[in-house]
């Protein structure tokens, strides 16, 4: 997953694959925001908004299976990353905190995304949940750090976190999904942070 740059060839070969980079990139961006409103938008549409041809669209999407697969991969990405990133800036509860509010937006504004990958896979019996154990691996990061400094309570697993914050997809995302997702976070984090080894030497 991800993308990784090419060395600059000869003849000026870099702007080409420059050109490629961002031709990939903004079909990605079209077909999240397409899919996300329905998962069952034609990939000739995708490609017009995206401003490519059929031949450039199809040369980096072969069907609508690797396309949706590589959206559903970069978001993850996205939210993977995300997990570091906080870390890296602050305490390690607020980034738990704040890595859930990211998860809350994946959960109102994928919905779409989320049919179409149904459809995708379970028309090709492919993966179930592709990128699941990236998540997975960034809760486990999230919930190390907290650990280790003594800022949630002792135990916590991943499959714990999971439980605790599934409430994320079952809201509406044409309702008030901000306002209540953030009062069922606060919730789940004032109870990861009770009986934290932090908080009982205060």
């Amino acid at each position: 997953m991800g993308w990784a740059g090419g060395r600059v060839g000869p003849g000026g070969g870099a702007p080409q694959r420059s050109d490629a980079q961002r031709n990939r990139e903004r079909i990605l961006e079209v077909a999240l925001a397409e899919l996300s409103r329905s998962p069952d938008v034609p990939l000739s549409a995708i490609a017009k908004k995206a401003g490519v041809g059929q031949g450039t669209f199809y040369r980096n999407f072969p069907d609508r299976e690797a396309l949706v697969l590589e959206v559903h991969r970069h978001e993850v990405r996205q939210l993977v990353d995300s997990a570091e990133e906080l870390l890296k800036t602050r305490e390690p509860d607020d980034a738990l905190r704040a890595w859930m509010d990211s998860v809350a937006r994946y959960a109102a504004t994928n919905v779409g995304l989320a049919d179409a990958l149904r459809q995708a896979t379970g028309a090709t019996g492919g993966p179930a949940k592709p990128g699941y154990s990236l998540v997975v691996g960034a809760i486990e990061l999230l919930l190390d750090a907290n650990h280790e400094a003594g800022a949630i309570r002792p135990g916590v697993t991943a499959d714990d976190f999971i439980l605790a914050i599934a409430g994320l997809f079952q809201l509406d995302p044409a309702g008030d999904w901000r306002a209540r997702a953030t009062r069922l976070l606060d919730i789940v984090m004032d109870g990861l942070r009770a009986g934290a080894p932090r908080r009982q030497e205060w």
